[in-house]
């Protein structure tokens, strides 16, 4: 076979492309004359073949107004049954193919405005004029009632009028500048004709004000709630809220806001009206959010509560008045408190709670001082008032710096506070030193026992660790000094204080009555950080000195066992140095014969190792113990060196024991003060050894004493020498003269 034969094929000359059903154009396949045939139509020199296809069937004419006139009659039709709530008698899908045809063929803007009127029809026949008609027989929330259920019954028809317009408004409203949305134009719509209307506006805005107050009374009902969250969101979607409602609900409300703390002002106390005015700020806040008014509304209606409630000037007065809060601050209402503080920090006002904080804390505190009944409490009190104070510090005012100062100031001023009484003797030293020093004195001498004894006589005192047996010792111990420093950084003048102290810590010293020596050292260690070195050279003196004491009797002991020579009583000595210690007055005392001469053996012994120093015997702090053969038992007795002299009277008087009172007085050459203390020691007190002749408390130059031989108790060993632990009133006014004297002296030298 050729190349020609190859590539030549026998087909027709025409191509039917209309399958029959018309005429089509004819296409044929022709040969360049050019006198030869080619031999394939894919040689490298031939070109593409173009195949030309014509459509010959011809369209229908039809009208085109005649079709718009045909679609709008359908559009016309559907919206009249959706504004009267009837069934469309078209189909959604043949209503919405009509709108777009309309739109792509140029009507897009004669369609809406058609559209708006009929919309605007609409609601003037079946919105507008139903609601004015019945305005008349309803009142402001009935009206409302009505209007809600319009609005909520045109936005359902609105939904279907845009489903049905949507191509339109997608495609022609939404890129148009100037005209609204198909939603817009309905709610413009509305808002218009409904809302704007002159009679229904006023009646709308009262129906909407009347929910609120009858929420506020609590007369308010669910259905009135759900009303209330409808008309609130029609508000806000007709974008009336801001320029109609919310002015109308701001004024009314001041109004009734005024009304009521004009009310509350006149007939509730100030724990009261706190309370009732801060219920009343949350629940209209509250109120605000759950019905979904706007943040500015919350904001100027919470401005308004602070103003009304709060800033105004007669209810500053009532907030800020002294009498009504030291009352507070008195019941400790913490509450109350919290509250109060927290409407004045609404408007800054807190600092001008500082001045009746502090009137409180002076006139508390100075009662709590000048209270000579209840003296010996004042330091408990004093603590319990403190941290009653920080504790309403730091709940109730939240730390404010303002009242923190105001809390350490007037506590500073009260406690510095000092008056001519006889609480001290005639001068004017503050009496919270000495009371302080007391209070550390009974710490460390009692422990936790000392403290649990102390708050119980306390009425009120907490104390709460005192009596917990599983609180160690130490810590509590610790714990209790370090509130006790807390008072003593507030006195001003150490002085005081510092006399008393060393006069107790001298006889915790030398009586051996410390309960802890780490407390002891603690304690001083504390005074030295608060005071400086030079506060406690005295004190820390005497710690050496009772240190050096032992090793004296110790050296003094060891001579006597070379000596050989063993004295018939066991003697303990402390050296101490007169600078450091207290002074202690010159008490005649007709020393036993034993005891004297067992006290020489030791002077001449200190006056060999020392010479040059001379000692002074100082017997009214000076203690032993008596081995007592009574009929009704052995006993030991711990008596001090008066009581010791006294008793030893009695030493051979086993048949006419009786001794009087000048008698035993020209024994011992004791002073009527001291002798008749110590007498009353042996024979009024708990521990009766002797007997008193007549029976009483009191001690008399007639009275005779004896022997008890009924004297019993299950314990062997007695302490009967706590007299010596007291101090006299004597001792206490020489204390208070002596500080006084001592700063009148240093103001001179000043001078």
């Amino acid at each position: 076979m050729t190349v020609n034969e190859m590539y030549n094929f026998a087909k027709p000359n025409h191509v039917d492309l209309t399958n029959g059903n018309g005429p089509a154009k004819m296409t044929t396949v022709q040969k360049r004359s050019t006198g030869m045939a080619r031999p394939s139509n894919t040689a490298a020199e031939s070109g593409p073949k173009r195949l030309v296809v014509k459509n010959l069937r011809k369209a229908p004419r039809s009208d085109p107004e005649k079709y718009i006139n045909h679609v709008w009659t359908q559009l016309d039709a559907a919206l009249s049954a959706i504004l009267v709530d009837e069934k469309i008698p078209y189909s959604n899908e043949e209503l919405y193919r009509g709108v777009e045809n309309l739109c792509r063929q140029g009507r897009a803007s004669p369609l809406f405005k058609t559209l708006c009127e009929k919309c605007r029809q609409g609601i003037s026949n079946h919105v507008e004029k139903p609601l004015v008609a019945n305005a008349s027989t309803l009142d402001d929330t009935g009206i409302l009632r009505a209007v809600t259920q319009a609005w909520c019954t045109w936005t359902v028809r609105l939904k279907t009028i845009r489903s049905i317009f949507f191509f339109l408004d997608r495609s022609y409203l939404l890129h148009s500048s100037s005209l609204p949305l198909i939603d817009e134009m309905g709610t413009n719509e509305f808002r218009t004709q409904v809302f704007s209307h002159p009679t229904l506006r006023p009646r709308i805005l009262s129906g909407a004000c009347e929910l609120v107050i009858a929420d506020r009374q609590g007369k308010q009902d669910q259905s009135s709630n759900d009303l209330l969250l409808k008309v609130i969101e029609m508000f806000h979607t007709l974008s009336v809220y801001t320029s109609d409602f919310e002015p109308e609900f701001l004024a009314r409300s001041s109004s009734y806001i005024a009304t009521w703390s004009d009310q509350k002002a006149d007939t509730l106390d100030l724990a009261g009206y706190i309370d009732e005015s801060q219920k009343l700020i949350d629940l209209e806040l509250r109120r605000c959010d759950h019905f979904g008014l706007d943040s500015t509304t919350r904001k100027s209606l919470e401005t308004y509560l602070e103003d009304l409630l709060v800033d105004q000037p007669d209810r500053q007065k009532k907030l800020l008045n002294t009498a009504d809060i030291s009352r507070l601050l008195q019941e400790d209402a913490r509450d109350a408190l919290k509250q109060l503080y927290g409407l004045l920090q609404r408007r800054d006002l807190c600092e001008k709670l500082r001045i009746p904080f502090e009137s409180y804390i002076s006139d508390q505190g100075s009662q709590i001082v000048f209270d000579e009944a209840r003296e010996q409490e004042m330091v408990v009190r004093l603590l319990g008032f403190k941290k009653k104070l920080d504790s309403v510090w730091e709940i109730c005012f939240a730390m404010h710096e303002g009242l923190g100062h105001s809390l350490r100031e007037a506590f500073e001023a009260f406690i510095n506070k000092s008056k001519r009484s006889n609480m001290t003797w005639g001068t004017d030293n503050p009496k919270p030193g000495e009371m302080i020093a007391k209070h550390v004195d009974m710490i460390l001498k009692g422990g936790l026992k000392g403290l649990a004894a102390n708050a119980a006589t306390v009425k009120g005192a907490s104390n709460e660790d005192a009596d917990d047996s599983s609180v160690d010792e130490d810590d509590e111990i610790n714990k209790q000094l370090d509130q006790v420093l807390e008072l003593f950084r507030f006195v001003h003048g150490k002085a005081v204080f510092e006399a008393f102290y060393k006069r107790d810590l001298a006889r915790r010293l030398l009586l051996n009555r410390s309960a802890s020596a780490d407390a002891e050292k603690s304690m001083l260690t504390r005074l030295k950080s608060e005071c400086g070195a030079g506060f406690t050279h005295n004190l820390e003196q005497m710690f050496k000195d009772v240190e050096l004491a032992r090793e004296e009797v110790a050296s003094f002991k060891s001579m006597l066992e070379e000596s050989g020579s063993k004295p018939k009583i066991d003697l303990n000595v402390n050296v101490l140095s007169a600078s450091a210690w207290p002074s202690y007055p010159d008490v005649p005392l007709i020393v036993p014969r034993d005891v004297q001469q067992a006290a020489s053996v030791f002077e001449q012994h200190y006056k060999v190792k020392h010479s040059g120093r001379r000692l002074a015997w100082k017997h009214s702090l000076a203690h032993c113990q008596l081995k007592a053969n009574l009929p009704k038992g052995n006993k030991e007795l711990v008596v001090s060196s008066y009581q010791a002299v006294v008793l030893l009277l009695f030493k051979d008087r086993l048949v006419n024991n009786e001794v009087p009172y000048n008698e035993i007085q020209a024994a011992t050459g004791l002073d009527d003060t001291e002798l008749k203390r110590t007498l009353q020691s042996l024979a009024c007190a708990k521990y009766r050894i002797l007997s008193k002749i007549p029976k009483g408390k009191d001690v008399n130059d007639t009275d005779t004493f004896s022997l008890n031989n009924n004297f019993s108790d299950p314990k062997y060993r007695i302490k009967i020498n706590q007299i010596q632990a007291k101090e006299t009133k004597e001792e206490n006014k020489e204390t208070h003269e002596r500080v006084a004297a001592d700063r009148a002296y240093e103001t001179q030298a000043a001078i």
